[in-house]
């Protein structure tokens, strides 16, 4: 039977289990996907070595940057994000990394927002999801602007600086970081939230719970609100294709 997982470091707000686990009943796959916690990256050999039925992994918070120099070879367009959360254990035992979260997201995003309408956005967050979000919005041609607690270069504001700067002329906020995940569900990003408006799109990359505290925020607001599932499903199935080629 071949085996296939998630590694991170807390994963109990992972729907990725059950999803795969469905998938292989439904589709009759000969496979079963198992929750790996790691207390760092650096167990990510030993874990193959001990496991040796592992054909694919993904990757989560918070290491989808720190797997990078484990590998043996990064796909082009992941090298690019600078970020992988897929693993492949290839025939000859060597790592091959690759990003689905860029097909994930791109895919959400368009069905989101109006067609034909491209927004200058904030990205919440500098981690590792928040490459491909990126990613996809340098493809589609939006300009953005990161928001960290400690920011860090000439694109990189605070949170702090939000209230003065004002939120009219961001109309797309992407929340890529984990603040409302389960359990800690009473988490949220610091936004001026009274600035949202009917005109603002919010995307939250957690899935877990389905409406976030920032997404609620922003309905009282009457902004539009996404969360990460269809974005999980997507990646999910970029994956599975990585892992069978």
């Amino acid at each position: 039977m071949q085996g296939y997982g998630l590694i991170g470091r807390k994963l109990s707000h992972s729907f990725s289990k059950k999803f795969f686990t469905e998938k292989f009943e439904r589709e009759q796959i000969d496979a079963v996907y198992e929750l790996y916690e790691l207390p760092s990256a650096d167990g990510l050999r030993m874990l193959i070595k001990n496991n040796p039925h592992i054909k694919g992994l993904n990757v989560t918070i918070p290491y989808k940057l720190d797997v990078l120099p484990l590998l043996d070879y990064i796909d082009p367009k992941a090298a690019q994000i600078g970020a992988v959360n897929v693993i492949k254990v290839c025939t000859d035992g060597s790592l091959a990394g690759y990003n689905s979260d860029y097909e994930g997201f791109r895919y959400s995003l368009q069905r989101f927002l109006p067609e034909g309408h491209m927004f200058d956005a904030l990205i919440l967050g500098t981690g590792g999801a928040s490459k491909a979000v990126q990613a996809v919005l340098e493809d589609m041609g939006m300009e953005y602007t990161f928001v960290s607690r400690t920011p860090a270069g000439d694109n990189c504001i605070s949170y702090d600086e939000l209230p003065l700067l004002g939120l009219d002329a961001y109309r797309l906020i992407v929340n890529t970081t984990p603040l409302g995940m389960y359990p800690n569900v009473h988490e949220f990003p610091p936004l001026p939230y009274e600035q949202l408006t009917a005109s603002h799109y919010l995307h939250d990359l957690v899935y877990n719970p389905e409406a976030t505290e920032f997404m609620k925020r922003g309905s009282q607001q009457g902004a539009q609100v996404k969360n990460g599932l269809e974005m999980l499903y997507r990646q999910a199935e970029k994956a599975w294709e990585i892992w069978q080629e």
